[in-house]
């Protein structure tokens, strides 16, 4: 056990996740994945008493950690399954690497800001979490490396880049925020043939914007 990760700690994640619950999270595994990531360990130390309430906060480089609602929400709807080999489009804190990884699936995960991709490269296998880590343009996906069964996108874009819908298999599911900067709609969308897709939406949801290029 992390030494770092109290009973207390462990004890507002016990209620972080009744709070989901009750929010409409239904998916056993997702919250059992939520409950064993020590989230308090993805913030900065000032916002440590913050780490168990159901709030996005900021991680620096104009990012902010999701909100866990946020961030069981989209794990849902990816419908994971073990071995699953998963695309994360925006790293960030690394705290929804964590999730996906504690659901048993294989992250590659790319991040445009260099300060925080150096920051979790460190962190994340400090923590035992070892996705693979690429520092790239989101939008360009990683080609090399898929095709992928599930891409997850934790910005909100202006569009569904051409390059993530062809890194899709085929019954590969995308989740990504569409829509502008203040306001987007949480849409999900299944390949089901080379060049045939299908699109549904769920809600609207706030994130940081999808950025394209990559920043020293």
């Amino acid at each position: 056990m992390n030494p770092l990760d109290t009973l207390r700690h462990q004890g507002l994640r016990k209620r972080l996740v009744e709070g989901l619950k009750i929010k409409g999270i239904k998916d056993e595994k997702v919250l059992n994945a939520i409950s064993r990531v020590p989230r308090h360990l993805f913030m900065d130390s000032g916002f440590i008493q913050f780490a168990y309430k159901d709030q996005a906060f900021p991680i620096g480089a104009g990012q902010t950690i999701s909100q866990p609602y946020t961030v069981a929400f989209q794990t849902c709807l990816l419908q994971l399954k073990p071995h699953d080999k998963v695309l994360e489009v925006g790293t960030g804190s690394g705290y929804q690497a964590a999730v996906l990884l504690e659901m048993g699936v294989n992250v590659f995960t790319i991040e445009r800001q260099r300060e925080l991709y150096l920051k979790v490269q460190q962190l994340l296998p400090q923590l035992g979490y070892f996705p693979k880590f690429f520092y790239g343009d989101g939008y360009k996906g990683l080609p090399t490396y898929g095709p992928f069964d599930k891409i997850i996108v934790t910005a909100g874009a202006p569009f569904i880049p051409e390059d993530l819908l062809q890194q899709l298999v085929i019954g590969g599911r995308l989740v990504i925020p569409l829509g502008p900067t203040d306001q987007q709609i949480m849409t999900v969308v299944t390949r089901v043939s080379e060049i045939e897709y299908k699109k549904e939406t769920h809600g609207t949801f706030v994130f940081v914007p999808l950025l394209k290029g990559t920043e020293q």
